[in-house]
């Protein structure tokens, strides 16, 4: 016997032979802790009207309001024009997420979900919108869960045009500076394109002067916000 084939007997002979399994298949389901800071502005009425059920408006700030200063969050977006005096017509929840990390998406998920079951939230009507970092978590978290936002705004984001198709009948209006250097308008067109590509109709405003704050201008429209409360999931509203 030539020694290769003699090295091969010796070791089915000593382990497993060869139509053994090594390995087997298990399941594990984990509830690993994590903890939320956030923001939260109730709308007018919320307390006088013990039926009524309102709006969630979801928004995720970008990096460089992380950390456990809550006043790090009220610096742009929905929390800002809340603290300068503007009330919206929903429940307004403004999460934080802690230094030196990424927004953990089965967490803002969860949070999501957790504080839709203890507030008064109208199910159809949970809205989605963020900056920057949270642009780029507004994009993942649409196509994690298509069906469920009834509309969505990233902001200077961008994410995986792979996706794009899960995204073909979600209400979206993406925003982004021309001059944007931080992160390159092409983030966020690509993902328009193939979204349209795809079949879809999504809004997309190209701000030609602006640099990474396209937030201000966005978060300034009035166009914005009666677009975003005039949606619900299951029948999305005109532009």
């Amino acid at each position: 016997m030539k020694p290769f084939l003699l090295l091969c007997g010796l070791l089915l002979s000593a382990g497993a032979t060869a139509t053994e399994t090594p390995q087997t298949a298990g399941r594990i389901e984990l509830q690993v802790p994590y903890a939320f800071d956030y923001l939260i502005a109730l709308p007018e009425g919320y307390t006088d009207e013990p039926d009524r059920r309102w709006p969630l408006l979801v928004f995720l700030h970008g990096a460089g309001e992380r950390g456990r200063d809550l006043s790090r969050v009220a610096r742009h977006g929905p929390p800002a024009l809340i603290a300068a005096g503007r009330r919206f017509p929903a429940i307004v929840l403004s999460p934080q997420c802690p230094d030196d990390t990424w927004w953990n998406l089965p967490a803002v998920e969860t949070l999501i979900d957790e504080l839709a079951r203890k507030l008064r939230v109208d199910q159809n009507r949970i809205y989605l919108t963020g900056l920057s970092m949270g642009g780029y978590a507004v994009w993942s978290l649409a196509q994690r869960r298509p069906d469920y936002y009834a509309a969505v705004v990233p902001i200077c984001g961008g994410g995986d045009p792979r996706w794009a198709p899960r995204l073909r009948d979600q209400p979206l209006w993406a925003f982004h500076g021309a001059r944007d250097e931080a992160v390159l308008p092409r983030e966020s067109q690509k993902m328009i394109e193939a979204i349209r590509a795809a079949g879809g109709r999504p809004h997309f405003t190209l701000y030609p002067e602006a640099g990474h704050d396209a937030w201000t201008a966005a978060y300034g429209d009035e166009a914005l916000w009666g677009w975003l409360f005039a949606q619900h999931r299951g029948n999305p509203a005109s532009p």
